[in-house]
C-alpha cells in the first residue's frame, strides 16, 4: 500500500490557467473569448409572478457590477468580478420587458387551493410551460429563468428526491409514478429548444441568513447561465498536446418513472471543446431477481459506446485517440466484449475502462481535519482510494460540513497509469459548470451521467432528447 498526493490540476481561461473557476475568470477571462463567434449578448427570457420579475431584474442589474466579499477567506468566498463586457465574462445580460412573461397573483391563489399534490404539481408544471413555450417560439431568448414564488415553492418543491438508481432494489418499488417538479418541466420544456434556469424567489434577495452572500450567489448564478445560453465553457481542462485527443465518457442507469423499466444514460466530455453529449441507450432487460446491479448486454454496450464515438468524431472530424470509461458500477465480461468491439471498429488505440464508487475506507490525519484533496491509496495497481473531498490546500480549510467520503477507483482494464487515471478523475470534478466551488465529490462523467438520467425518465421515449448537459443541470 502506498500513500500519493495529486496537486490541484489547472483549469484553461482566455489568457491563462488558474485552479479556481472563479479566480481564472476573473483574472484570465472566460475560456471561450478564444473564439471569435462567441455571443457577448446573452438574452434572459423570465417566467413568475410580477414581484419576482421586479427582483429578478434588480438581480441582474446588481450582477452586473462588482460584488464584494464579506468573508475574511476571500479564497473560498472571493468577491464577483461583475457580469459585462470589459471583465471576466466579456459579456453581458439583456433583459427587457417583451422577453418577461407575468404569473398571475390569481393562477398562484389556485395553484394553492388544491389538495392532491400531483394534481397541483401538474397544474403549476402547464403554467410554466405555457409561459416558457411562447417566449421559446415568439420571442428571441438565449435561456430562461423560471421564478418560484416562495409562497408555493413547498407545495410544489417539497418532497423527497428519489435515491440515485445505481441498484436494483425490490424493497423500494413504489407503482405510483414519481413527479418532480423540476425534472418535469425541464423534460416538458427541451423540445422547445432554450435551456431553463429555475430560481427560488428567496435567492433573488439579499442578507437572507439562510442563504449564500451576494457574492457567491453571484458567481453561481451567472456562471450557469452564461454557460446555458452560450453553447460554450467558461473553462476547460489543461490538455497535453504531446499525448492523444481524449474522449471522455461515464454511463449511469434510471429507471422508468412507474420503476418498471430500467435505462442507460451516457454522458460523453469531449476534451478539446469541454462540450458534453449526452446518449439515451435503450432498456435494460435484467434476468435475475437476486441480480441487484444493472449491467449492458454485450450489444448494447457495443451499440451505446458506438454512438457515442461516432459523435465525437462528427464534433471533431476525428476518432480520439483515447477513450476513457467511467461506469459506477463493476465491468462484467459481456459489456467489456461489446466495449472493446465498439473501440476497436472507431479506430480508438488506447482505451481505460474505470470503476468509480463510494468506498467505505476512512483515513485520518493529525489535527481536526480531514485528509487533503487529491490524496489517493494505491491499494495494489488496480485498486485505489482517492479523496475528491476533504480538506483543501487553496482553501485553507475543509469546505465541507461531513466527514468527507473518498472513491474507490478499480482499473479494470488500462492503457494509462494509475496516477494519470486518477489525476484525470480529480480534474474532472472541476468541471460542473454550474457550481464554480471546485471541490466536487463525482467527476462530471459520472455526476453527469445521473442527473440526465434523473430528467430523461420524463422524456417520452419518441421524444429525441437534447444532447447538450445544459437542458440537464
Amino acid at each position: 500500500m502506498k500513500l500519493h498526493y495529486i496537486q490541484e490540476p489547472l483549469l484553461q481561461f482566455g489568457r491563462g490557467r488558474d485552479i479556481c473557476p472563479r479566480s481564472g475568470i476573473a483574472r484570465y477571462d472566460v475560456y471561450d473569448t478564444l473564439i471569435p463567434a462567441r455571443r457577448e449578448e446573452i438574452y434572459v427570457g423570465a417566467v413568475g409572478t410580477s414581484g419576482c420579475l421586479e427582483k429578478l431584474s434588480k438581480r441582474l442589474t446588481l450582477y452586473a457590477n462588482p460584488i464584494a466579499a464579506t468573508s475574511s477567506n476571500d479564497r473560498l468566498f472571493p468577491s464577483f468580478c461583475g457580469f459585462n463586457k470589459r471583465l471576466g465574462f466579456k459579456a453581458e445580460f439583456v433583459h427587457v420587458g417583451n422577453i418577461t412573461r407575468r404569473i398571475d397573483n390569481s393562477d398562484i391563489k389556485e395553484i394553492k387551493r388544491i389538495k392532491n399534490r400531483n394534481e397541483r404539481v401538474n397544474v403549476a408544471i402547464e403554467l410554466y410551460y405555457q409561459h416558457v413555450e411562447f417566449l421559446a417560439r415568439y420571442r428571441n431568448v438565449d435561456v430562461i429563468v423560471c421564478i418560484i414564488p416562495d409562497e408555493i415553492y413547498d407545495l410544489i418543491f417539497r418532497e423527497k428526491d428519489q435515491p440515485i438508481e445505481e441498484q436494483i432494489d425490490d424493497d423500494q418499488i413504489d407503482d405510483a409514478l414519481e413527479l418532480n417538479f423540476r425534472r418535469a418541466l425541464k423534460a416538458r420544456t427541451m423540445h422547445l429548444g432554450r435551456p431553463l434556469q429555475l430560481s427560488r424567489e428567496i435567492t433573488l434577495e439579499s442578507n437572507v441568513s439562510t442563504q449564500q452572500d451576494d457574492a457567491t450567489k453571484a458567481w453561481n448564478f451567472c456562471t450557469a447561465l452564461y454557460y446555458k445560453a452560450s453553447k460554450t465553457v467558461p473553462w476547460k481542462l489543461v490538455t497535453n498536446p504531446d499525448r492523444p485527443s481524449i474522449c471522455f465518457a461515464g454511463i449511469g442507469f434510471y429507471r422508468s418513472r412507474d420503476r418498471k423499466s430500467l435505462h442507460t444514460s451516457l454522458a460523453q466530455v469531449f476534451d478539446e471543446l469541454g462540450n458534453g453529449v449526452i446518449l439515451r441507450g435503450m432498456p435494460i432487460e435484467v434476468s435475475r431477481k437476486d441480480d441487484r446491479v444493472p449491467h449492458l448486454s454485450g450489444k448494447h454496450a457495443y451499440t451505446l459506446l458506438r454512438r457515442a464515438i461516432s459523435e465525437y468524431e462528427v464534433a471533431l472530424n476525428t476518432s480520439p485517440g483515447r477513450l476513457v470509461l467511467h461506469k459506477s458500477s463493476n465491468y462484467t465480461d459481456e459489456e467489456l466484449d461489446g466495449f472493446r468491439q465498439a473501440t476497436k471498429e472507431m479506430r480508438v488505440n488506447t482505451v481505460d475502462f474505470v470503476t468509480i464508487l463510494d468506498s467505505n475506507i476512512r483515513m485520518l490525519r493529525n489535527g481536526i481535519y480531514p485528509p487533503y484533496r487529491g490524496t489517493y491509496i494505491e491499494l495494489d495497481n488496480e485498486n485505489h482510494i482517492l479523496y475528491t473531498r476533504g480538506s483543501v490546500e487553496y482553501y485553507s480549510t475543509y469546505p465541507g460540513k461531513y466527514i468527507p467520503q473518498p472513491l474507490e477507483v478499480r482499473i479494470v482494464e488500462a492503457d494509462e497509469s494509475p496516477s494519470v487515471i486518477c489525476s484525470e478523475i480529480l480534474g474532472l470534478t472541476k468541471m460542473n459548470w454550474n457550481n464554480t466551488q471546485f471541490d466536487r465529490k463525482y467527476p462530471i462523467t459520472i455526476e453527469c451521467a445521473r442527473k440526465v438520467g434523473l430528467i430523461m425518465k420524463y422524456v417520452p421515449e419518441y421524444e429525441d432528447p437534447q444532447i447538450s448537459y445544459s437542458y440537464y443541470m
